[in-house]
């Protein structure tokens, strides 16, 4: 299931709607370029699941843990890029929450952590590639140059003042999103829905 996301505001929705099919026990790998909008997708799950703290890339800590502020499980987002993969070095976080009873967000984690559920969602974040908003150039249609910097010099990895991760403070051109579930799980969730 593929669909097109344009701005910074409708990935965070797309991340909310998400939220509304996660429940706990639920892996979920974001896979994408730097600046995609991993972190941005991951905030609107953070706010759809109601979690507390705000949803920022994990990067130098490796993991975070967001408890729920209702009766929802908690978000644990995870930026798998330095991990070499494997429970083990999960377990080896010391998260306080077991990864059974929560929602796991793992940025960068495809080919590192697929052991940890034979049930997961596979989320594609691609920019650029012919998705619309994007030109041939690689700059971005919302004001972007043919090095992919933004009309307000955001740098083409989409990292802003402050170095965050996800689409950037500028509108940022179109996102293919793709999703694939894998496990008896994922049978029969309306993952079409988001796509509306």
């Amino acid at each position: 299931m593929s669909f097109t996301v344009t701005g910074e505001e409708r990935m965070r929705e797309t991340g909310r709607r998400l939220a509304a099919l996660l429940r706990a026990g639920d892996l979920v790998l974001l896979t994408g370029p730097l600046g995609a909008g991993k972190t941005t997708l991951t905030r609107g799950i953070g706010e759809g699941l109601g979690v507390r703290g705000a949803v920022t890339s994990p990067t130098f800590v490796i993991a975070r843990v967001h408890p729920p502020l209702g009766d929802g499980p908690p978000l644990v987002h995870v930026d798998a890029y330095r991990l070499g993969g494997g429970i083990e070095e999960m377990e080896d976080l010391d998260l306080d929450v077991a990864l059974s009873d929560s929602v796991v967000a793992v940025e960068w984690g495809e080919g590192r952590v697929e052991e940890l559920s034979d049930e997961r969602l596979h989320v594609l974040i691609d920019r650029g590639n012919g998705a619309e908003g994007d030109d041939a150039d690689g700059g971005d249609a919302a004001g972007g140059d043919a090095e992919g910097n933004d009309a307000e010099g955001n740098d083409g990895a989409g990292n802003d003042a402050e170095g965050n991760d996800g689409a950037g403070d500028g509108e940022p051109g179109a996102r293919r999103v793709t999703l694939m579930g894998v496990g008896a799980r994922w049978r029969g969730v309306p993952l079409g829905d988001l796509a509306r």
